[in-house]
């Protein structure tokens, strides 16, 4: 413990000797309330590098779509499909139904009176055939779904049924379909129907590193639509809130509320497929043909602007972000955070908001101090506010992972975890959390699969803990 300490203190002392007096301004600055300025670049989890940098120009400009329509949430309308031959991205588009028989389609419920409610959305049902021995595991998203969904039917097997039941609720529902107004808030037009109508070149395709067919489309706008949904879902039970409030004359309230200080209730979003954050305007690469949290970004800055003007990406995954960073830069609207290994960069390195750079090798105490570090810098307003936060939740910084680098222990991993939701609880804001990346190491699929449900179950224990907390019952 001594030993821990005494690292602890040397880490920090660091951090605090190799600020530059940009990056000293630019703290100066957010506590003062100006525009924050995050332009950093860490590495090795141990200190600041040049200061507020310099960004780089947009390569591609990204195109803002015209207002979307004020139209019922995608969750509320009917699934609509698409096709190889539909240009007009206001038609809808037909395609065969997934081979998987839908469950659990209806919208999701309201949660009622519940303190704290749990929305999943999963997109396992849209499953791609592909060739033999393709390195990526398209299985693991029906595997994680299945052991999470056993690990809930245990607890409640095992807990008796209490008068505070009613102050949770839990539900998952299938992804619905992104539509291609929703794209377009973030990719180019032509490469969204290049894409949907299947005219990708050779080598675009092997960026991405999936063959095309109706079944990839398919699941590519689910892996968008989930997210969407899951965004829209968390921020109308928050207006929900708000006019709930103003009925009962608590105009008080709606104002801490809105300042996110005294929410009285706590309602978070998961989608057990996503965190496609290599994706760019006109182009993907490494397992993202688009990107899903760039698009739900997006999609609810213009549809919910009296409730969100500020969005965070909070990316655990082992690689950059590097897409999300790109789609960003310039934009005050939303902060790119991404930590992840130094030595585990597969194209360009692009400049996020924050960039934190972990050695490759890196074990439990050396992420989780440096992780620990920035998210009280978070805590205490060294980014400026936020309305709405998106969790990349990323495993493949496990040991065990196959494309991954570094050496988290499963237990590192849950630590992660609980570090994280400690976090959002304090913040009240509006949670999506997103699968991210995990790549099992040859027939051993096991660690990474209760990785990755011990993401979401974390957050579902999180939730009831809240719940039963704010009942005076915890």
């Amino acid at each position: 413990w001594i030993q821990w300490k005494q690292w602890t203190m040397v880490l920090l002392t660091t951090i605090g000797s190799r600020m530059t007096r940009q990056g000293a301004h630019a703290l100066v600055l957010a506590r003062r309330g100006s525009p924050p300025l995050w332009q950093r670049s860490i590495t090795g989890g141990t200190g600041t590098g040049d200061g507020a940098s310099s960004m780089k120009q947009l390569e591609h400009g990204r195109k803002r779509s015209r207002p979307l329509s004020s139209s019922l949430p995608p969750w509320r309308q009917k699934m609509a499909g698409y096709s190889t031959t539909s240009a007009d991205a206001s038609t809808p588009i037909q395609t065969p139904p997934p081979e998987t028989p839908l469950q659990d389609t209806e919208p999701p419920s309201t949660p009622g009176d519940a303190k704290a409610s749990f929305q999943i959305f999963y997109n396992d049902v849209y499953e791609v055939h592909l060739p033999p021995n393709h390195r990526f595991p398209m299985s693991k998203y029906r595997q994680t779904r299945e052991l999470l969904q056993s690990w809930m039917e245990q607890d409640e097997q095992n807990n008796q049924p209490t008068p505070n039941n009613n102050k949770f609720h839990c539900q998952l529902t299938v992804s619905p379909l992104a539509t291609v107004t929703e794209l377009e808030t973030t990719h180019c037009p032509s490469y969204i129907q290049r894409y949907i109508q299947g005219h990708m070149t050779e080598l675009e395709q092997r960026n991405v590193g999936f063959p095309w067919s109706e079944q990839s489309v398919q699941r590519s706008l689910s892996s968008v639509g989930g997210t969407v949904a899951a965004a829209c879902h968390v921020l109308d039970l928050k207006q929900e809130q708000h006019l709930a409030q103003a009925q009962t004359g608590d105009i008080q309230g709606i104002s801490t509320s809105a300042n996110k200080n005294d929410n009285l209730e706590l309602h978070w979003a998961a989608h057990i497929a996503a965190g496609t954050h290599h994706a760019f305007y006109d182009r993907g690469e490494g397992f993202s043909v688009f990107s899903d949290m760039a698009v739900a970004a997006n999609v609810v800055l213009e549809r919910y602007p009296h409730l969100v003007q500020r969005i965070l990406f909070l990316d655990l995954d082992v690689h950059q972000g590097n897409g999300n960073a790109v789609l960003f830069q310039n934009n005050p609207n939303v902060a790119t955070f991404s930590m992840h290994c130094k030595a585990n960069y597969f194209s360009e390195k692009q400049e996020s908001d924050l960039d934190i750079e972990l050695p490759a090798g890196c074990q439990d105490d050396t992420y989780l101090i440096t992780l620990q570090h920035w998210l009280k810098r978070l805590r205490q307003g060294d980014g400026g506010e936020f309305d709405l936060v998106f969790f990349q939740a990323g495993v493949d910084i496990l040991e065990v992972d196959r494309l991954g680098r570094m050496s988290l222990t499963s237990e590192g991993v849950q630590r992660r975890n609980q570090m994280v939701y400690d976090f959002y609880v304090d913040l009240q804001v509006p949670l999506v959390i997103c699968m991210g990346g995990g790549y099992p190491r040859g027939d051993n699929w096991a660690p990474v699969i209760e990785a990755h449900a011990s993401v979401y179950y974390q957050a579902y224990q999180h939730l009831q803990n809240f719940a039963n907390s704010r009942d005076g019952t915890a």
